[in-house]
């Protein structure tokens, strides 16, 4: 077969990965559209460095994991689309949403979500929770980086942070958490927004402080519960410093546990 003839494989209803097409072509499937008409990004296969050296010790060691391609939402999901979630499935609303729900709001992150609320949103919108392998990957690639944007620190054409903690009266009624997509010196090098700051974000994975000792190499998908009792969330929020912005740094948090800096976004595989 030509190189002018398209090779293709079903990723699903969403989706075609075409094989032997031009740059122009592929660079076009790099963005998909969800269910819920959220932008996802393509990240794609292959292997990446986890972890890092130089941070905390449920950090360490650095290992290298190879993960198969997957989709990441483009952007954290926003009030106005858990707010379609809402109607479409008479779930119960969270704390404050009727703050949050206020027109000015609408395309700035959710708060207030546990895990459970986070994993039933994805699954309506026909996706998931994102591995935290998945997340490290997408937030940062394959060059052992520090933030999604590199190795400079965070400033506030990057991240929707602060340089210390604050009470959580500075909320000031969800209008201190940033519009999700408006940062673009703050993308990871996939084009995703907002992996540093704005909100922590929930992943699938049971939280274990040794697990990267035994993780596995090929799309480790945490420990299982067993004993497990917190979840991992990542990416450090609009209360955060810059350390808890890198990266590679994993928080532990109860699953029911629901905080004006605690929202999400989800993944889909191929």
């Amino acid at each position: 077969m030509t190189r002018s003839k398209l090779l293709f494989v079903s990723l699903g209803a969403t989706a075609l990965l075409y094989v032997g097409l031009s740059d122009q072509a592929r660079a076009q499937l790099q963005e998909i559209t969800g269910k819920d008409g959220a932008s996802m990004v393509l990240v794609p296969a292959g292997e990446f460095p986890m972890g890092s050296e130089e941070g905390e010790e449920d950090e360490k060691p650095v290992h290298r994991v190879h993960l198969d391609a997957f989709y990441m939402d483009k952007h954290e999901v926003t009030v106005g689309q858990y707010a379609k979630f809402l109607e479409a499935t008479n779930r119960e609303a969270p704390p404050r949403w009727n703050i949050m729900n206020e027109s000015r709001h609408q395309k700035r992150p959710v708060v207030n979500v546990d895990w459970a609320d986070a994993d039933a949103y994805c699954r309506w919108a026909g996706k998931r929770l994102p591995t935290e392998a998945e997340w490290e990957k997408a937030a940062r690639g394959t060059d052992r980086r520090i933030y999604p944007w590199g190795n400079d620190r965070p400033s506030k054409s990057r991240a929707y942070y602060h340089a210390s903690f604050f009470s959580k009266t500075e909320w000031n009624d969800h209008a201190a958490l940033g519009i999700v997509g408006l940062l673009e010196d703050g993308k990871s090098p996939y084009g995703i927004y907002d992996m540093a700051g704005n909100v922590w974000e929930w992943t699938n994975d049971w939280y274990d402080n040794t697990y990267y000792k035994t993780s596995p190499t090929r799309n480790p998908k945490g420990p299982e519960r067993i004993d497990g009792k917190l979840k991992v969330v990542r990416g450090g929020s609009w209360v955060s410093g810059p350390v808890k912005l890198r990266s590679a740094n994993r928080h532990d948090v109860d699953p029911t546990h629901r905080d004006l800096n605690q929202g999400f976004r989800c993944a889909k595989s191929p």
